[in-house]
This record gives structure tokens, C-alpha cells and sequence, in this order.
């Protein structure tokens, strides 16, 4: 729950926030509050207090060590977009996978969680409590779940920088990344057979050519066989799909990596459509 913004009367306070609400610091670090604090004569030791009482009263919201939001409490000062608050606790960073999905309308589905992709390692709180087995690991932010998905910095790409509102420019993966996110990681959109359905419903709305060099780009062979199958079953042009053909494997893939080992081989893919198996 959001906290209550009550009235805070130092006047040194509220001039820091508008300060920094001025240099369009809706987002800032400590360092940065002490930068705009100097030009007010405000001393270090004191603004460490100022900054806890501007939390307090509900004006500023802690993200983590050393890292504060704007609360829209002040006049003129604004709510932060949550995909901006997620870009800036782990950086450099993307919105992606469920977040991205339907940010670009490919899907109506309303994610519960902000998700995002990064190369960087990250430690959240809740890594620092006792670990629960398949536990997965988000800050939760005045009630909403920032969740983030660690990936090899080769494969950190197919990002724009979008306005997500008037204030903020985020990095999110485009739509072709975002579609070659769901069959790398087909439980983060709900199963493979849901991004099967999107990829169905949106193939219009996708760049295919951009879509396959995404795919030889990150360079794994079970998500290249995955899209080219379902490209193929879209009705792609087989010239396009040569170069995923190509693309030497060991052996089969299962279609729905969550499903068992069983169904149907698909040798021009090398793979296993275990799609319609129960478990």
C-alpha cells in the first residue's frame, strides 16, 4: 500500500524535493541529493535526516540503499512509472518478457509482476532470507513485484528506448525480441502453448526477417528450432527459414520443454511435438 503523503513543514525539504524535481530528478541517488543540498547549504549530516523525514511523511519512497522515487506528494513533483522505477534498480536493464508483451499489445493479458532482462548480477532482499526451494526472487515495492531475469550479456539486446509517459524513456525489448523471449522461456508467458497462440494472432504485427536474425543472434539451438517450426507452421516462406534449418543440432528439442519426453519427431526441425502430451 502507498504510503499516505502527510504535511511536512521544513522548508528545506520540500525546496530539496523541488529541486531535484527541476533537474528531473524524479528518480535520485543519495549522491545527487547531496549535490542539490549543497547549492542549499544543506550539510550531509542534515540532509540524511531531511531525506528520512521526506520518507517518512510519505513525499519520497526508498527503492534500496542509497536510491529514492518521487511520490507525486509534492506539487509539482510526480508518481514515477514503474517500468522506470524497475530500469533504475538494476542497471543497465530492459522491461521484457510479460511486462513488454503487452505493453506493445500483444496481449491483453494484465501482468501481476514488472519483469525485466539484464546482464548485470543483482541481489534482492528477499535473496537475503532463508531460500525456499523454485523461489522466485523480486523486490516488492509499495505493493508491486519488480522481478528480474538475469541473461548473458551477448544475448542483452533488441531493446528501443520508448516513452512510457510524459516524464519517463525506458529500455524495453521490441516485439520481436519480446516473441523470441517467450520461447526461450515459455513458463514466463504461461506455457509454449500460449506463445504459440500469440505468435499465431500477432504475425502481422512482427518484423519475420528481424524476428529470425534476433534468433541466430542468440544463438541457442532449442529456441531456433522452436520459432522455426512455428514460423514454418505460419506459413513462412521456406527460403527464409533456410538459415534456421541450417542451424547444426545434436539431437531433438521438446516443443514444450515442461512436458515429457514423448510425441511426435519432426525431422526437418529436429523437433519432438510433445505440445498435446499429458503429464
Amino acid at each position: 500500500m502507498t504510503k499516505k503523503a502527510t504535511k511536512y513543514t521544513d522548508t528545506l525539504g520540500s525546496r530539496l524535493l523541488q529541486a531535484l524535481t527541476q533537474e528531473g530528478r524524479y528518480i535520485f541517488t543519495a549522491e545527487e541529493a547531496r549535490l542539490a543540498g549543497q547549492k542549499l547549504d544543506i550539510s550531509y549530516t542534515h540532509l540524511r535526516g531531511i531525506l528520512s523525514k521526506l520518507e517518512d511523511s510519505g513525499w519520497i519512497s526508498r527503492l534500496k540503499g542509497g536510491l529514492y522515487a518521487s511520490t507525486g506528494g509534492l506539487p509539482g513533483s510526480s508518481n514515477v512509472h514503474s517500468f522506470a522505477i524497475a530500469t533504475h534498480l538494476v542497471s543497465p536493464s530492459a522491461i521484457s518478457h510479460i511486462s513488454a508483451l503487452n505493453f506493445h499489445g500483444l496481449t491483453e493479458q494484465i501482468p501481476l509482476i514488472v519483469t525485466a532482462s539484464t546482464p548485470k548480477s543483482f541481489v534482492t532482499p528477499s535473496m537475503r532470507e532463508p531460500d525456499e526451494k523454485n523461489k522466485r526472487h523480486a523486490w516488492v515495492l509499495e505493493g508491486v513485484s519488480y522481478e528480474f531475469i538475469k541473461i548473458k550479456p551477448e544475448r542483452f539486446f533488441g531493446i528501443e528506448e520508448i516513452w512510457v509517459d510524459t516524464l519517463f524513456r525506458v529500455p524495453i525489448t521490441d516485439k520481436e525480441r519480446t516473441m523470441l523471449d517467450g520461447f526461450a522461456y515459455p513458463k514466463r508467458f504461461g506455457s509454449i502453448g500460449e506463445v504459440l497462440g500469440i505468435m499465431e494472432e500477432s504475425s502481422h504485427l512482427l518484423d519475420i526477417d528481424k524476428l529470425i536474425q534476433y534468433t541466430l543472434k542468440y544463438d541457442k539451438g532449442s529456441v531456433i528450432k522452436r520459432i522455426g517450426w512455428a514460423l514454418d507452421k505460419l506459413g513462412v516462406a521456406s527460403e527464409k527459414l533456410d538459415p534456421l534449418k541450417a542451424y547444426p543440432s545434436k539431437g531433438y528439442h521438446l516443443l514444450d520443454p515442461s512436458k515429457p519426453k514423448t510425441g511426435k519427431y519432426d525431422k526437418t526441425w529436429m523437433i519432438q511435438d510433445n505440445l498435446m502430451i499429458k503429464k
